[in-house]
């Protein structure tokens, strides 16, 4: 990150890091819970990649209204959240007119917008001497944490915390739908606006975090932590209370590492950290870990013998 970053100072600009990717960590890994039991891990993964067209058509589109292009999250997360959107609702417009599964319909789209991200960030960088500004746009493919600046954590703690609030306020309604969605509409629950808020709540977690984490490993941070939360309790409100530690824990851990070892990007160590949570999540949790798997059919073959 700079010169200070070998020593381990946390300088201004450091904590500043640490706190924009912990915050993206927590609330990923809070709404990463609901994909992973609904089992919607790729829609996560869709909005992701989608996003790289939304962020380099916000940027052209405030070059082409002002003359000047902006790096803002303010600006681009707006253009992000509007691409993975509009992603979704094409992916459903596909399968429900056609016989195409659902899974399919988001791999066309996911095919479909980030080649078509990828493809405008390249017209955009063969006409550097046109568009100023642009450098620092193909960041967003595996993230740079180093980049986020005060005002960059301002917007993700905005946008998170609000996101959070929305998940808690509609809580019990969003615990029934989770495990039981014909229960839930028995019950008068509009389904479908739940499906909405919750898909648009996945949206927002996802586009904050890909300044830091990047298009392309976003969908780890969103799904790995949920994964280990899983290994070490039944219950959702423990789930996704553990998901949101191990997802802030595991983004500051990793910004921390890129920081003292300054030629490894964070975005990457970020998900190689949050990987080995997982494995011991895996190995060592209490009920469903290999170990005490292990144990249990060791004394099992013991009374058995006996």
């Amino acid at each position: 990150m700079n010169a200070a970053a070998p020593a381990l100072e946390f300088d201004h600009t450091l904590r500043s890091v640490v706190l924009g990717t912990g915050a993206i960590g927590a609330v990923s890994g809070a709404l990463g819970s609901f994909a992973y039991l609904r089992r919607q891990s790729l829609v996560g993964d869709v909005v992701a990649h989608s996003s790289l067209l939304g962020i380099v058509g916000a940027f052209l589109l405030g070059y082409l209204l002002t003359g000047t292009g902006s790096r803002s999250l303010w600006v681009l997360v707006p253009g992000a959240v509007a691409a993975g959107v509009a992603a979704l609702l094409l992916s459903r417009a596909v399968t429900s007119r056609t016989r195409l599964s659902e899974d399919a319909g988001l791999g066309v789209m996911l095919a479909l917008f980030f080649g078509g991200g990828v493809l405008l960030l390249r017209w955009a960088q063969r006409h550097q001497p046109v568009i100023p500004g642009h450098t620092g746009l193909d960041a967003y493919l595996f993230g740079s944490a180093a980049a986020l600046t005060t005002t960059d954590l301002w917007m993700i703690s905005s946008v998170g915390l609000a996101a959070l609030f929305v998940m808690l306020l509609l809580w019990r309604r969003l615990e029934v739908y989770t495990f039981d969605p014909l229960f839930a509409h028995s019950l008068g629950i509009p389904v479908r606006r739940l499906e909405a808020v919750l898909r648009v709540l996945l949206v927002t977690g996802v586009v904050v975090g890909i300044h830091a984490v990047g298009v392309v490993l976003m969908i780890a941070l969103l799904a790995t932590p949920a994964s280990a939360a899983r290994q070490w309790t039944r219950h959702l409100g423990t789930m996704v209370a553990l998901s949101s530690l191990f997802g802030a824990v595991s983004a500051a851990l990793g910004t921390v590492i890129s920081a003292r070892y300054a030629h490894l990007p964070a975005g990457p160590v970020i998900v190689l950290v949050a990987t080995a949570v997982f494995l011991v999540s895996l190995a060592c949790a209490p009920r469903r870990g290999l170990l005490s798997r292990m144990r249990r059919r060791v004394r099992s073959v013991e009374v058995a013998g006996a």
